[in-house]
């Protein structure tokens, strides 16, 4: 049988950590977890595209965009970038655009909303360090697992996550 979040939730209470339900599902997976690598960036995706250019090795990134909401860190060019490296999602502090694209690729996307305006490119932003949005702090090596019933982050892998992803 396959665990849920809400399976997660019971199984280890004291472990888990939700994250407040503001994000929408726009990815064309709805089902996705690994462990958790960080950029903070404020209107420019350059660290975005930087990193889904490496290899995912089945990472969900996670995206401190400030709360933004006047442009896009994320569209169906990078969607398909991380998917094609390996990356089993994208959690956006901010928007996302080419909703209708991202629904058909097989990657867990979730942001705040949707922005035509893509971002800006000024090669600022910081990796992997903690990141605090929607009532968690996000660390890196931890991990993330999202369902249509939410995400939550917890400290240590499950095993097994083969189907998280």
């Amino acid at each position: 049988m396959t665990a849920s979040v809400p399976d997660i939730c019971d199984a280890r209470p004291d472990a888990v950590r939700i994250v407040e339900p503001v994000f929408r599902d726009y990815g064309g997976a709805t089902r996705f977890g690994g462990e958790v690598v960080t950029i903070s960036c404020f209107e420019d995706n350059s660290r975005v595209k930087e990193m889904l250019a490496r290899d995912g090795a089945g990472n969900v990134l996670v995206v401190d965009g400030g709360g933004s909401l006047r442009c896009a860190l994320l569209g169906d060019m990078l969607a398909a970038l991380a998917r094609d490296n390996g990356w089993r999602g994208v959690v956006v502090n901010g928007c996302v655009r080419d909703v209708e694209i991202l629904a058909t690729i097989e990657i867990g996307v979730r942001a705040l909303n949707v922005h035509p305006r893509r971002s800006e490119k000024r090669g600022e932003g910081r990796v992997n360090e903690p990141v605090h949005f929607a009532g968690v702090t996000f660390e890196p090596q931890q991990f993330l697992y999202a369902d249509r019933n939410g995400m939550v982050v917890l400290a240590s892998r499950l095993e097994p996550d083969a189907d998280w992803g």
